[in-house]
């Protein structure tokens, strides 16, 4: 359970009315249920506590956070912490699926038979498979008010001076900007910038869609920061500066009288020439003197205007001269939806100065924290997908960052991702099957004896409003769902993550369940989710070494087993026989290459650290010494790109008392040494 609800603004003085203070009481964008999250607002956001994993650096003042951007907002809130700049971008409700790109690492064993192998088949073919990472699938009205409580946290966590910018598509983009009209008011809207991310391309019954809309709002109406940005010229303007100097540099000429202009200028005779000027005569002779006059045909004096030493075109809010990030770019780090760095530069320099804060709640491949750290500003960083966390972690450790790695506490093992365990939950539920008979509110049911026919509801872990079993939700389940039930029913199951008090809930399901005879079993869904948590597995030598080149400890990796690793290849392994059977004819065999692993498995190690600070398991982590083997089998030793194969060993100065593995698929596991 939160450990308290924090509330989104300060609490009101005694006889004034509590939501008038920040929000609408009547919401401008109608749609289902779009009043059921004006009751959580009231609750305030649920704080959970905060364990701090590892710690980069002596004095970090920068944050990575795995949790969900609500308990997050709780947390900086509780602790007085305000940003200056928010980016997100999150999920756009476009039906899409997201996947992680899994590469088979080399196995430093066996390094010439991989050679050999590859010399014969496709490399992607046979060391890498995808895993879904997580699914941007929502229905429209629950998006929204996900939405909508999402961005009440963050407008509680800005200072006055703040920006945000929220990325979307023209999925769900013009609904966000209403939402945003109500939360920040119209007045405190900006800009709505369009940035071309992808060339032109075809669609059949339609014009192309190839461009993301960003909507820029400000905390207030003054005061806040915005810093001009340029971009170079295009070819109409340039064009304007026709004439050259010998040395080449190019200009266009400027009107130096002050005739017509208000506020006078100055009266004098230049070289034959009497006229109102707009500088003194000391500024003439000086700009005389530095070869920037122009004396015209006509008698006339001008001043010369070079092309070199202006800033370029005032960035207007249509952005086509920033590229997404393609396949060979050296910034990219495999990760789905990554923005480019070139994006989040121009939207930090605009909207923050030097030492300022800039928070991203959706963080994904990391890419606001790492331009916000080159930029000289503090930063956080915050997702839900322990995939996010480690790319970050890796990432600004590589750029010599200093930073904390938090993680919220809510009591919910999730594995790499939400829908990896949504996917997984209805096999670790005893019995549960699909049923034609239910509706899509129920997950299943279950076959019980003495009940029959059971219903199990079970909340959506990638919408945080069901998360959270309260009154609102519970009175959804009786006067929507259970009137829906078969006429048979007799008792029916609620799994829950957390509540807000169960001997309320269930005084209130007494209360409110009067009107049939359906029993309500509740069950703490977090009892199955950590009874199946299986770590991996590994044998190892530690031994204390000297040669002409290192002296210090030796970790060599003898076997490593991820039971889930495999599990996950076994799938994609069948289903590639399934499709290789499927296209095979009477006349021709497809050939069908199985995902291989060594009965060493090390090739299923992404990275490794070295604990010389402290064996206590649970304690912060600190890691001395790490080698992390890229996708093509090189290492990268503490941050730094080598063209070495990994050799299957960690070494490190001191001894080491704790090994922390990361498996390919993302999961770590912390062994004692």
């Amino acid at each position: 359970m939160a450990i308290k609800y924090v509330p989104y603004f300060p609490n009101t003085l005694e006889g004034q009315a509590v939501l008038d203070n920040f929000i609408r009481t009547k919401r401008v964008l109608r749609y289902r249920d779009n009043d059921q999250v004006i009751e959580r607002v009231q609750r305030g956001m649920p704080l959970y506590e905060m364990e701090l994993k590892e710690q980069i650096g002596q004095n970090p003042n920068n944050l990575v956070i795995r949790g969900e951007c609500l308990s997050a907002c709780a947390y900086l809130r509780d602790k007085g912490i305000f940003v200056d700049l928010i980016y997100v971008d999150p999920p756009f409700a476009s039906g899409a699926d997201y996947a992680k790109k899994v590469y088979i690492r080399r196995n430093p064993k066996v390094v010439q038979l991989m050679a050999q192998i590859e010399k014969n088949l496709d490399i992607d073919e046979i060391r890498a498979f995808e895993e879904k990472m997580y699914g941007d699938i929502w229905d429209k009205e629950r998006y929204l008010n996900w939405m909508y409580e999402n961005l009440m946290a963050m407008k509680s966590v800005m200072s006055e001076e703040a920006s945000i910018y929220v990325h979307l598509d023209y999925h769900i983009g013009h609904y966000v900007k209403i939402l945003m009209d109500e939360i920040f008011g119209e007045d405190n809207f900006r800009n709505e910038i369009i940035w071309k991310r992808a060339t032109a391309h075809s669609d059949a019954e339609f014009y192309g869609n190839n461009f993301d809309c960003i909507f820029f709002y400000t905390k207030s109406q003054s005061g806040y920061t915005f810093n001009p940005m340029f971009t170079e010229y295009d070819e109409s303007y340039a064009a304007r500066f026709k004439r050259t100097d010998p040395d080449g540099r190019r200009w266009d000429d400027r009107d130096l009288t002050a005739k017509g202009l208000q506020g006078g200028g100055y009266t004098y005779e230049y070289k034959g020439v009497t006229s109102l000027w707009r500088c003194p005569i000391e500024t003439m002779e000086r700009l005389d003197k530095e070869g920037r006059l122009y004396f015209t045909s006509k008698g006339g004096i001008r001043r010369k205007l070079y092309m070199d030493e202006l800033p370029g075109m005032p960035t207007q809010s249509i952005w086509a001269d920033i590229f997404p990030v393609n396949s060979q770019a050296e910034e990219r780090v495999d990760y789905a939806t990554q923005k480019p760095e070139d994006l989040l530069e121009r939207i930090i320099k605009a909207s923050s100065n030097e030492g300022m804060l800039v928070a991203d709640f959706f963080g994904g491949s990391g890419v606001t924290a790492a331009v916000a750290n080159k930029l000289g500003r503090k930063f956080i960083h915050c997702d839900i997908g322990i995939n996010s966390i480690q790319t970050v972690r890796d990432r600004m450790l590589a750029d010599k960052a200093e930073f904390e790695v938090l993680e919220v506490k809510d009591g919910v093992s999730l594995y790499r991702n939400p829908v990896q365990t949504m996917d997984k939950l209805k096999h670790l539920i005893k019995g549960l099957c699909f049923l034609d008979s239910l509706s899509d509110f129920w997950a299943g049911g279950i076959i019980h004896s003495q009940y029959g026919m059971m219903p199990v509801y079970l909340p959506n872990l990638m919408d945080s409003s069901t998360r959270l079993l309260d009154k609102p939700q519970m009175n959804r389940i009786i006067r929507e769902a259970l009137p829906d039930l078969p006429d048979d029913t007799r008792r029916v199951i609620v799994y829950y993550i957390d509540i807000t008090d169960r001997k309320e809930i269930e005084q209130f399901i007494k209360e409110q369940n009067n009107q049939t005879t359906i029993e309500i079993e509740l069950r703490d869904l977090k009892q199955v989710l950590d009874d199946v948590v299986v770590e991996d597995e590994a044998e190892w030598e530690l031994s204390e070494t000297q040669d002409n080149l290192f002296e210090g400890w030796k970790v060599e990796m003898r076997s490593f087993h991820s039971d889930r690793v495999l599990r996950k290849i076994e799938e994609v392994n069948l289903k590639a026989q399934q499709q290789a059977m499927q296209k095979r004819t009477k006349s021709k065999e497809v050939p069908y290459n199985p995902i291989k692993i060594s009965d060493e498995g090390l090739e299923t190690i992404e990275w490794l650290s070295l604990d010389c600070t402290t064996a206590v398991k649970q304690a912060p982590w600190h890691s001395d010494a790490e080698v992390k083997i890229d996708r093509l089998g090189y290492v990268i030793l503490n941050g730094k790109k080598t063209q070495d194969f990994w050799d299957g060993t960690i070494k490190c100065d001191h001894k080491p008392l704790r090994m922390k593995v990361r498996n390919i698929c993302g999961d770590e596991t912390v062994f004692q040494l």
